[in-house]
């Protein structure tokens, strides 16, 4: 028997709050639902959800902001759902600490299969444990704190740069397609989206480039992928 998962849904609008509900309950989640995003907050510090829907375009409080500040209590991963779907919106919503992002109109069976593989991933991560990465010297990844140690600074990483990085570090030397970085970081869901990994790979050589425009450590293969090459380090 599949545990009962909790389910918050944050939206400001009643028609989209209730179809949620109900499509969820349907498929057996047991679903907790707040207006706004302050009441989407105090909602999550009291239901301790499993995982969490979020709209972006609310009052007051935008989901982008409301995601950053649930982020500062609970690790349950948050799946936006909303209208906003520009690249910009995605990458926005992912460097705010989501797991993923739906574009409404959505697909119900698309949602749902999102959602079980974000608690799926979740799950995982939790069972994989503490975990420090030396690919070079110079070089430490700390994946309990999402920090980088390089050339003696320390690089702080969101979520999702911090999971593209490692899987990079973990593969030092080899080439990853866009595609297998988005099935790895994002989920199968996501294939097919090179610009989301491109605009993630900006953001890390903004961030481990000493010269961002000739990287030293991640670097391209033109029609292939990304690499990071620990030789360059030794």
């Amino acid at each position: 028997m599949r545990r009962r998962f909790r389910v918050l849904v944050v939206d400001d609008q009643p028609e989209a709050l209730e179809m949620l509900q109900i499509l969820l309950t349907a498929e057996g989640f047991d679903v907790v639902t707040a207006w706004d995003a302050l009441s989407g907050l105090r909602a999550a510090y009291q239901a301790h959800p499993d995982v969490i829907l979020l709209d972006v375009m609310m009052p007051n409080v935008d989901g982008f902001e409301a995601c950053r500040r649930l982020r500062e209590m609970t690790d349950a991963p948050i799946i936006f759902v909303t209208a906003k779907g520009t690249i910009e919106d995605v990458v926005r919503g992912f460097s705010m600490g989501a797991d993923d992002y739906v574009v409404k109109p959505f697909d119900r069976f698309e949602l749902v299969s999102r959602l079980m593989a974000c608690l799926r991933r979740a799950s995982e991560r939790a069972d994989e444990g503490v975990e420090i990465l030396f690919p070079a010297a110079s070089v430490m990844l700390d994946c309990g704190r999402h920090e980088l140690v390089i050339d003696n600074r320390t690089v702080y990483l969101t979520p999702k740069e911090f999971e593209v990085l490692r899987l990079l570090i973990r593969h030092a030397g080899k080439v990853l397609s866009a595609d297998a970085i988005l099935a790895q970081v994002w989920g199968p869901e996501r294939i097919g989206e090179p610009d989301l990994v491109k605009q993630y790979i900006y953001r890390l050589r903004r961030k481990v480039e000493p010269n961002p425009r000739s990287p030293r450590y991640i670097h391209t293969v033109r029609g292939g992928g990304y690499y990071f090459d620990a030789e360059d380090l030794l």
